[in-house]
């Protein structure tokens, strides 16, 4: 099906909230807005939205006072904003899914037969929704590097615990992600995997199968004062059931949220107390 109408705009692409910490958390994927366009093309399985980052926003709100937020309200159906512009794959030879997914996470079909997406409305979906949101997300953190000469970009992420399609076996709690070292500062990844390796409730794994994505890879740059790290979570622990109706569960929340607002608090520190700096 050519696509020929315009996107309504119900929903900006983008909610941004400014602080003054040195941190800002990055949340591409936990909006569930899709414009009537799209919605009404997907079939029932893409209607259930299932690889949302569910209540990614509720799990990380006031962990870290002036925290920046830029959070995309569209859902990854529309166009994933975690990916390359490009449509280059993050992960070459492993199964994935594109810059604009025609299957979920099970490899299934999540549009009607025939009205998947053109190279046209692709493009058209990366000027309306994936470019308003690295816009946003560049502007804060060069913001946020001029109050403090440096900014950390804390990308966050979920997903369900098991999924064959894309890994073997029962994914670990904390998958910490810096393209094996490079998007950021050490210090800045030990200490986030010291937190987490000590959380004794919760199993923890760096630069295995989540690597960080397109954002944390783009915007990591060190050298510039700028460190990326992503944070992908398994869903299991903080959700009731990883599969509809992804319902939040307070109880699981209550024990993560601490050992998330110890990792927010210490990167914070790091460049409060100059130590990124020094290190180079």
């Amino acid at each position: 099906m050519p696509f020929t109408s315009t996107f309504e705009r119900s929903m900006p692409p983008v909610s941004v909230t400014s602080g003054n910490s040195p941190v800002v958390l990055g949340m591409p994927h936990t909006g569930t807005w899709l414009p009537e366009e799209i919605l009404t093309r997907l079939n029932a399985n893409g209607k259930n939205l299932a690889d949302t980052d569910w209540h990614i926003d509720q799990l990380y709100a006031d962990l870290l006072p002036d925290v920046t937020i830029v959070k995309a309200n569209f859902h990854r159906y529309a166009i994933d904003a975690n990916r390359d512009p490009s449509g280059v794959s993050l992960y070459p030879g492993q199964n994935t899914t594109g810059l604009c997914p025609l299957t979920d996470f099970d490899n299934q079909p999540i549009y009607q037969d025939g009205c998947a997406p053109d190279e046209a409305e692709i493009e058209k979906r990366r000027l309306d929704f994936h470019a308003p949101y690295h816009a946003a997300l560049q502007a804060e953190l060069e913001r946020v590097r001029n109050i403090h000469g440096t900014a950390i970009l804390y990308d966050c992420h979920s997903i369900r615990s098991t999924i064959p399609f894309l890994f073997d076996g029962l994914l670990p709690d904390f998958n910490i992600g810096t393209n094996n070292g490079e998007t950021c500062n050490k210090l800045i990844e030990d200490s986030v995997g010291n937190i987490c390796k000590n959380a004794s409730e919760y199993s923890t794994v760096l630069n295995a199968r989540f690597k960080g994505g397109w954002t944390t890879r783009h915007y990591g740059q060190p050298h510039n004062n700028i460190h990326a790290i992503q944070m992908e979570l398994a869903q299991r622990t903080h959700l009731r059931e990883e599969n509809l109706p992804f319902d939040y569960d307070k109880k699981k929340a209550a024990v993560l949220r601490p050992y998330l607002k110890d990792i927010l608090k210490t990167i914070s520190k790091l460049v409060e107390a100059k130590q990124l700096a020094s290190l180079g």
